[in-house]
């Protein structure tokens, strides 16, 4: 046993209502972790591990914890949890194959520590970002109340996260929405080597619970007994009155942020003051004085949890180091999914807007699936700013058709949330410009999350986008590109009606993450036949709108419709070919239509540099340079941001400039 002083009457352990049987378990429960972490140390002295993230002083919380909570009920821990973990029983050896970058691991060696989850053991690990786990549990939370289940979720962060956006967002979502979710804040003094005080103003968390309505505690996070006690009570009341909840834990990092960061920072006092206060021996201390603990019992706990350790490091060291399998890195990236194109039943069909096609989609895929959610700003009674949901709430009921606070980040996190609990989601961005403030949990948690552990994220973004309404900078952007360069993601952006609700319905029916845009100008000034039942067109498939041998015109979107109009007013016979799935694009569809014509123009709405068009020129001169006659040629937007005033943005759209290009192609 480590020999250093322990505090005299700081902790008050003997909670009623533990029984002698519960002490000894967490007390188990929270030596597993620290003699984990003192053989990760010597590990990672001897190379044997890259690197290590220390929770030493800090292993009480995790463990009255998942102590605390059911088995079944999901925690979202950060990277000084590794209570939590031993806690739910994940075997050692997977979770040291994890540490080393082995296949066996949760992620087959694709990323590293806590970064990953596993749903058997009701965990959903963090990314490096910190904050957007907070939504995720919101969404985890919902889920729960939409199936009426008794459930809590409990999610982690540090108070140096705390200064994130996606705290003061997922916060106010659960507080809104009455979530069961007990947020725990691990109030540790130091966001890496930045003091408490020069992260925020105030000095406890709990008083910022009062700010957004909702109960706060503060509790010892050294003290075992405490954290179980209260989590376990609060839990309690919460399946019983779901809401959420904001639990401050005091504690001290003994180490570094991680072990190369070292703790020079921090003040020699202020470190001493906390070692006395070690969770661990603090505990031991007390059981050995209670007669609760004897030292037969210790030696054989600590023999017992050795034996273990050295069991499951034995295992992962003899497992050799991975190989890579690039077929097997790129099968991984989506959930597995085979799509079926369904067919129009009864062959009526109607004129229907554009907008009438995306609403009908919704409404029809909304009666398919029952476990489907629609969130967005003013998407309820309001019906949307573009009237897309309206008479939705009075159908589906509001538990379906969620109006949102003005939090795109928590919204997108929470809809994995609800994927992770097996419902799908919808999320409207009120214009895709808007998508920006929730860029990282589209980018880092939706297009990652299956390739990382295997779970899958169920989720449409629809994406109001496009110029040509006056609308100005930040309204009218189209930023397609953006996500395109983000494997894990699919992208689709339909030209007609037709297209618009099969390649909705599609989307919707896929487990994998889409967005999905909608061109604002096509709404309310483009009509089409339309079919009036379900069906669902091919995804990544893209379609030739007409046909002509002098050139290849390759657009998506309001492009299709720009092609059509000049190539008439210029009386050449144009291939046009609409992508209508940006990610995964359709290459076949492209090299025919190359080899037919041997001429090509790439038409996008988007500004002209580092648009969809460069990769797929690109592709194309590297991959049909033998069937050109002409050099590859693309026409987009100026490279500026998109004006109000109309002679302005006519200016900056490709239309003139395209005619003027397409005709030199042609000349060539």
């Amino acid at each position: 046993m480590t020999q250093i002083k322990t505090a005299e009457n700081l902790f008050q352990f003997d909670i009623g209502g533990i029984s002698k049987e519960t002490h000894l378990q967490l007390y188990e429960s929270l030596l597993m972790p620290r003699r984990i972490e003192e053989k990760m140390l010597i590990l990672l002295r001897q190379g044997k591990i890259s690197k290590w993230f220390s929770g030493w002083g800090q292993e009480a919380i995790s463990i009255g914890v998942v102590n605390a909570l059911e088995k079944d009920e999901f925690i979202l821990p950060m990277h000084r949890n590794l209570g939590i973990f031993t806690g739910r029983d994940i075997p050692l050896s997977r979770l040291f194959a994890q540490f080393q970058g082995k296949k066996t691991g949760f992620t087959k060696g694709r990323d590293r520590s806590f970064h990953f989850g596993s749903i058997e053991h009701h965990i959903v690990g963090m990314i490096s970002h910190l904050g957007p786990q907070m939504a995720i549990a919101d969404g985890i939370g919902l889920a729960h109340k939409l199936s009426n289940e008794k459930k809590v979720c409990l999610v982690f962060s540090g108070d140096g996260a705390s200064s994130e956006g996606d705290f003061h967002e997922g916060l106010n979502v659960a507080a809104v929405w009455k979530l069961p979710v007990i947020f725990v804040v691990e109030h540790n003094g130091y966001g890496l080597s930045t003091p408490s005080e020069e992260q925020f103003a105030f000095t406890n968390f709990t008083d910022k619970g009062p700010g957004y309505g909702i109960e706060s505690y503060r509790i010892d996070g050294n003290n075992v007994a405490e954290v179980y006690s209260m989590i376990k009570k609060l839990a309690e009341g919460i399946r019983e009155n779901p809401r959420p909840i904001l639990v401050e834990a005091m504690t001290f990092r003994m180490r570094g942020h991680e072990e190369a960061s070292g703790t020079k920072y921090v003040p020699k006092d202020l470190m001493e003051s906390w070692a006395i206060k070690d969770p661990v021996l603090n505990y031991e201390k007390f059981l050995l004085d209670r007669g609760i603990l004897s030292e037969s019992i210790l030696k054989e706990l600590n023999t017992k949890i050795k034996k273990l350790i050295n069991e499951g490091l034995d295992e992962a060291f003899s497992e050799s180091s991975i190989t890579a399998d690039s077929q097997e890195e790129l099968s991984d990236l989506y959930a597995p999914f085979s799509q079926v194109p369904i067919s129009p039943n009864s062959g009526n069909s109607r004129e229907l807007r554009f907008v009438d096609a995306i609403s009908d989609a919704l409404k029809q895929s909304m009666q398919k699936f029952p476990n489907l959610v629609l969130m967005g700003q003013d998407i309820g009674t309001y019906g949307g700013v573009f009237k897309i949901t309206d008479g939705f709430v009075e159908a589906f009921g509001k538990e379906r058709v969620r109006n949102t606070p003005l939090c795109e980040s928590a919204i997108i996190g929470a809809a994995l949330g609800l994927s992770i609990k097996g419902y799908k989601a919808m999320v409207e961005m009120q214009f895709a410009d808007f998508v920006s403030v929730g860029f990282n949990q589209i980018v880092n948690n939706l297009a990652k999350i299956h390739y990382r552990w295997g779970q899958n994220a169920d989720v449409v973004v629809r994406m109001p986008t496009g110029a040509g309404v006056a609308a100005g900078p930040f309204h009218s952007q189209s930023n397609e590109a953006w996500f395109f360069h983000t494997p894990g993601l699919k992208i689709v952006y339909p030209s007609n009606p037709y297209d618009a609700k099969g390649l909705l319905n599609a989307a919707l029916e896929d487990p994998n993450p889409y967005l999905y845009f909608e061109h604002k100008a096509l709404y309310r000034s483009l009509t089409g036949e339309v079919p009036d039942d379900y069906y669902t067109l091919p995804i990544g498939q893209a379609k030739l709108v007409t046909e002509g041998s002098e050139v290849s015109i390759i657009t998506y979107g309001m492009g299709v419709h720009w092609a059509k109009s000049t190539a008439e007013s210029l009386g050449c016979k144009a291939d046009i070919l609409d992508l209508r799935t940006l990610l995964p694009w359709d290459k076949d569809a492209v090299e025919k239509t190359v080899r037919k014509t041997g001429k090509v123009i790439f038409l996008q709405e988007d500004c002209l540099t580092g648009g969809i068009g460069g990769e797929i020129c690109a592709w194309i001169a590297e991959h049909c340079f033998q069937y050109l006659d002409a050099p590859v040629m693309r026409e987009g937007s100026l490279d500026t941001p998109v004006p109000f005033a109309p002679p302005l943005e006519k200016n900056f759209l490709p239309v003139e400039r395209f005619s003027d290009k397409l005709k030199n192609l042609l000349e060539y």
